[in-house]
């Protein structure tokens, strides 16, 4: 009989060190994903700052080291209208740039994003 309780025991508790296993396995999953997706998303946008002249529009790029997740990387570039700073001066030629990435994971859409404003003669001589 006491065989019998320490071999139920023994399992308990090799059935709970599975599964915080397996949970810490998936963490560190999903861990990787979104620093990966940060990573993109913060390379596209420092890709689309760099442009030398700004243009409205949208891109859209699949990215070949996301592939299993159908993963794209949208880029939005428009033209802000006219605002004024905190010291009064009129703000022209704002563009505001975003960053998507959209992919299926679980069978649910996800989606990142990251945006910034530039000057457009930001890099113009």
């Amino acid at each position: 009989m006491e065989v019998i309780l320490a071999l139920g025991i023994f399992g308990i508790a090799a059935t709970a060190f599975a599964v915080a296993l397996q949970k810490t396995a998936d963490l560190a999953t999903l861990t990787q994903r979104e620093l990966t997706t940060t990573r993109l998303l913060q390379s596209a946008l420092a890709e689309a700052m760099s442009y030398p002249v700004l243009e409205e529009g949208t891109t859209s790029v699949a990215v070949e080291e996301m592939a299993e997740h159908g993963m794209e990387i949208e880029t939005t570039v428009e033209l802000l209208p006219e605002m004024e700073n905190e010291d009064g001066q009129m703000l022209q030629e704002m563009y505001r740039i975003e960053v998507a990435a959209r992919w299926f994971e679980n069978g649910a859409p996800q989606e990142q994003l990251a945006e910034t404003w530039r000057y457009s003669r930001l890099y113009q001589p």
